[in-house]
């Protein structure tokens, strides 16, 4: 009896980069979209994307690419938004994937069927069978808006719904987050506002997106290898001294935490428009008093615009809780990837990381197409089912991260690419 496709749920950066390494071992797959074409969030005609006008890469294009599919060389060191569209689109071509892909369905459940297959239903109430399931739906569709005391007048929206500066023009705004879509945001709002402001709950690290002329991960790539003791020290004097110097200079709070213990802030642009008052700090927002914000310092502005940069829930709602829970952390899955318990579902692009995303979905894609070959020999199937549900390598690398839901998901990019790397080999 002929074998059922492999399952992906996703047309964005991670799906295509699964559905490319199944092509190249010669599997069948289908791959179910809610959109009207790839790119996922990078999509900003989408209906639904948290994309916006300013947006671009903050890893550089000569680290970002997929493996093997290098930027075009025209692109920018930072391609903007449309730009990583046109290179995600070109790689789906290069692999001929859309003749395998179904576009404006949304899928709404997910459930093993009572002969092993997943059966998988959509928004449209088409049902489709699969002999795997692989979940690359990416992190950033669920917003988190804090519950904040009081009411506001003016209006406000989650950073998920942000396009363009239009929106602020002459008007008193607010952006509360301070990850970098936050900072992108808050600056647009510098440069368009009668005034803007931006709430931090914490202080961060800001890390220029070019150190001495280089593209900051080039920089640190090029240099050689050091402990994460070390690694601190030498980066932290950079920045104190030569690169960033005191942030408190500029209104923002002191960090609490040592560098590289979260992910920094690579938006500098934000210090210059705090350097040149376009743009004001303020502490965490702690009620809402019609036209007023309060912070927890005691002031209050007069606010028009609340723009929430608060995040977002990671979620698959269409997996029962029983077979994937992510709302105590990261899922225990092996390698970030394979489910434990269950043999043939998968999951891509649920991870935080300190370094480019895209190699590293390269990377998924083939431990998960090797884990799928049936032409795996049955030792080597056996072996991965025992590390699959037992072993748990560190993917940090020994570097402690801060206790938070974000960086519960959080892994080093180097340890992680070698651990891929060494379950890739094992299988191979």
């Amino acid at each position: 009896m002929q074998r059922r496709p492999v399952g992906i749920i996703g047309a964005g950066p991670a799906g295509l980069a699964m559905a490319a390494a199944l092509r190249e071992r010669g599997l069948d797959f289908e791959i179910l979209d809610a959109g009207a074409g790839f790119g996922g969030i990078w999509d900003i005609h989408r209906a639904e994307t948290p994309m916006y006008d300013s947006a671009h890469f903050i890893s550089s294009r000569t680290l970002s690419a997929f493996p093997g599919h290098p930027m075009p060389v025209g692109f920018p060191d930072y391609p903007r938004h449309d730009q990583i569209l046109d290179y995600l689109r070109a790689y789906a071509r290069e692999h001929d994937l859309a003749p395998h892909t179904r576009f404006g369905l949304r899928v709404t459940s997910a459930r093993r069927a009572g002969d092993g297959d997943w059966t998988v239903g959509t928004d449209a109430g088409t049902e489709h069978r699969y002999r795997a399931l692989c979940a690359a739906v990416g992190t950033n569709w669920h917003p988190v808006t804090p519950d904040v005391p009081g009411a506001f007048d003016g209006t406000a929206f989650h950073s998920f719904d942000y396009r363009s500066p239009q929106v602020f023009r002459d008007r008193r705004v607010l952006v509360v987050g301070g990850g970098n879509s936050g900072c992108d945001i808050a600056c647009d709002a510098a440069g368009s506002a009668r005034r803007a402001f931006i709430s931090l709950r914490r202080g961060y690290h800001f890390v220029p997106k070019y150190i001495f002329g280089r593209p900051a991960d080039v920089f640190a790539h090029e240099g050689p290898p050091l402990p994460g003791w070390l690694e601190r020290r030498v980066f932290g004097f950079l920045l104190r001294r030569l690169l960033v110097g005191d942030l408190t200079r500029f209104g923002l709070p002191a960090p609490d935490h040592a560098l590289l213990e979260s992910h920094p802030i690579l938006n500098t642009r934000l210090l210059h428009h705090l350097g040149h008052g376009d743009l004001e700090v303020r502490p965490d927002v702690v009620a809402l008093h019609g036209s007023e914000v309060e912070f927890a310092d005691g002031r209050r502005e007069e606010i028009d615009v609340v723009v929430w940069a608060t995040g977002y829930r990671k979620t698959l709602p269409f997996l029962a809780p029983e077979v994937l829970d992510l709302g105590a952390g990261a899922g225990d899955l092996y390698l970030q990837t394979a489910h434990r318990r269950v043999p043939d579902l998968f999951v891509l692009g649920l991870f935080e990381t300190d370094g480019a995303a895209y190699p590293l979905f390269g990377l998924q894609g083939r431990l998960v197409a090797a884990a799928l070959d049936p032409q795996l020999p049955p030792a080597r199937r056996e072996a991965w089912d025992r590390r699959r549900a037992e072993y748990r390598p560190d993917l940090r690398g020994g570097r402690r991260y801060l206790a938070s839901p974000r960086h519960t998901f959080y892994v080093h990019s180097d340890s992680y690419r070698r651990a891929l790397d060494t379950e890739i080999a094992r299988l191979a």
